[in-house]
């Protein structure tokens, strides 16, 4: 069960600092509290995915779900983030928490395989991955593949429910054993300089894999 309850649990995440200097060639949008409380407190409530495991956030940007899956009770998340300011962002917001048991790595999430030898390292893994809508076609199936290399338990992660048949192709593809978690509704607010409107509404599937080898 989760320590804590899902309102107070949305009520701490509403106080992450959201990105400074969002970069559109990263796609870098904070997972709204709502979002991002639903999420994990279906994955502890329902799976006992964080709670006593060792975490990895792949994509982290300034610790949304990090500091999330922290709360309710991970031993040691590891975010990772490529930008160094979201970076450091990051770790500002894990100082307001003083949380401890968060931490995060600046590095390239498509390079980790190599740098930690296709190991699987982490009990659950947590990713709201670029969408691909931009110059990064194909870029949330990338994120997946490495955070199905890197965990020996679950993968949990977001992805548009339009593409909701091609994630289930993947990942017949690739052999694992996927099933869709939620549906939520991700408000995506005017960010940058193209957006045409104030806000705007995406269907999301939460999705839960993994391997059948681990199962």
């Amino acid at each position: 069960m989760a320590c804590i309850k899902l309102k107070h649990l949305e009520q701490y995440l509403q106080t992450v600092d959201d990105f400074k200097e969002p970069k559109v060639r990263l796609e870098q949008y904070q997972t709204p509290p709502h979002i991002a409380s639903q999420a994990l407190y279906t994955i502890q409530t329902s799976y006992a995915d964080l709670e006593g495991r060792l975490v990895l956030d792949l994509g982290c940007g300034p610790g949304m779900l990090s500091i999330g899956a922290g709360l309710l009770g991970a031993d040691f998340v590891l975010g990772v983030e490529i930008d160094a300011v979201a970076a450091e962002e990051f770790r500002s917001n894990c100082d307001e928490f003083e949380m401890h048991n968060v931490d995060c790595l600046q590095a390239d999430v498509l390079h980790l395989p190599a740098l930690w030898h296709d190991k699987p390292l982490f009990d659950t893994v947590l990713l709201n991955p670029p969408f691909g809508t931009k110059q990064n076609s194909g870029i949330d199936v990338a994120f997946l593949k490495v955070a199905l290399m890197l965990s020996r338990g679950a993968v949990y992660s977001l992805h548009k429910s339009a593409t909701r048949e091609h994630i289930k192709k993947k990942a017949q593809e690739w052999k694992v054993r996927a099933s869709q978690v939620a549906q939520l509704r991700y408000n995506l607010p005017q960010t940058y300089k193209f957006h045409k409107r104030p806000s705007v509404d995406v269907a999301v599937d939460l999705w839960r894999f993994e391997s059948n080898a681990r199962s």
